[in-house]
């Protein structure tokens, strides 16, 4: 199986699973069904279409850079000022960078990659109001869904990478596969985004970690010990 790489920052993203009424939540990590409307958008599907062969993807995400959980609310009047409506709060990511990946068949893969690169619609992290900040696809890889999150570069941000020790321990986050210890389930599934009859599903989930390279940091560390510059010269 083939492994499409997504990177996935912004300034703001959430990615809800279980928001309500007046309090829409987010998760910690962008959410499968969030990622599958992001490849299904960018490939110009609309919401009334059948998923099909997104519907068998494997998905995982390692957060690289988890951000900040930011609060807003907002509030709405009639227009003659008479009547207000209930006040909402929306949960967001703030400064959040995720490494995420899809494996399947590698050209469906392929096609995605390239629809990525060219959209249909816009692409939003989770909500319309939060767009990306540079190219989603980090392209098609011939390695399993285990080994890229595990290996491929940290993809935080200079500013983080910079107060963070040598060696960092990033959290992973993927689909649970059959004979696996189940972390827990959430309800994140996609089946069908139409508006009309929306459903999901429980996904059963895995969390581990693993220890990446902070390279920024080895590099700074080799320039401060330089041994020869006490020679002059």
């Amino acid at each position: 199986m083939s492994v499409l790489l997504l990177r996935l920052a912004g300034p703001l993203q959430s990615w809800g699973s279980s928001s309500r009424f007046a309090r829409r939540g987010t998760e910690i990590a962008p959410t499968k069904s969030g990622v599958i409307g992001l490849l299904a958008a960018a490939r110009g599907m609309r919401r009334t279409e059948p998923l099909t062969d997104l519907l068998g993807l494997e998905f995982g995400v390692r957060l690289d850079q988890p951000g900040q959980i930011l609060r807003d609310f907002q509030t709405a009047r009639s227009l003659d000022g008479r009547h207000s409506a209930p006040l909402t709060y929306r949960f967001y990511l703030s400064d959040a960078v995720f490494l995420a990946a899809v494996s399947g068949e590698q050209e469906l893969l392929h096609g995605l990659a390239a629809a990525l690169d060219r959209p249909q619609f816009p692409l939003y992290l989770g909500r319309r109001s939060c767009p990306p900040v540079g190219p989603v696809s980090l392209g098609v890889h011939e390695e399993t869904l285990d080994e890229v999150l595990t290996t491929w570069p940290w993809l935080a941000a200079d500013w983080h990478r910079r107060k963070a020790a040598r060696t960092v321990r990033l959290e992973i986050i993927r689909d649970a596969r059959p004979g696996e210890p189940i972390t827990e389930t959430l309800p994140d599934e996609p089946i069908c985004f139409d508006p009309a009859h929306r459903q999901h599903t429980w996904r059963s989930v895995l969390r581990r970690h693993v220890d990446v390279t902070n390279d920024l940091a080895e590099r700074a560390a080799v320039a401060e010990h330089d041994p020869l510059s006490l020679l002059g010269g």
